[in-house]
């Protein structure tokens, strides 16, 4: 495992510091007419799930609500995991690991933060091109979908 020595503060010790994967979420929100994906503000450019990076002390559950309405406007309720997707390629920005929850969605959807634009899909209409693994994880959730496993 990759690491370099840093330097303890207090007594000057040497402590290994190593190079982990930053934990994520992505929500997949429901709403009477479709799921909402919205088009990205920053790199890499286009349409994604809403979500995005765990800050220190907060539960996955919390940083899933919090993207939600940061991101849509929408408050969140009946939270259900969907899964964890891992491949160290899936975002080109560094290697994360996402926490992927369901949704339902409450409020009028209006895009903010990251979010450039939002716009509600049906699954059989979704954009050709999904940023990260956006599309695969879109995948599993129809296919849980449809089993009523979700």
């Amino acid at each position: 495992m990759p690491f370099e020595y840093l330097s303890c503060p207090r007594c000057g010790e040497k402590v290994k510091s190593y190079r982990n994967p930053f934990p994520t979420v992505d929500i997949i929100i429901e709403l009477a007419d479709g799921i909402v994906l919205i088009e990205r503000k920053n790199e890499p450019f286009g349409w994604a799930l809403p979500g995005g990076f765990v800050d220190y002390g907060e539960t996955l559950e919390d940083a899933a609500r919090r993207e939600a309405l940061e991101e849509t406007s929408l408050r969140v309720h009946n939270l259900r995991l969907l899964g964890c997707y891992s491949d160290p390629d899936r975002d080109p920005r560094a290697h994360t690991i996402s926490t992927v929850y369901v949704a339902r969605g409450e409020g009028s959807p209006k895009a903010a933060d990251d979010a450039a634009t939002l716009a509600i899909f049906t699954l059989a209409a979704l954009p050709a091109t999904l940023c990260f693994d956006h599309g695969r994880i879109l995948e599993d959730y129809r296919r849980l979908k449809s089993t009523d496993a979700i």
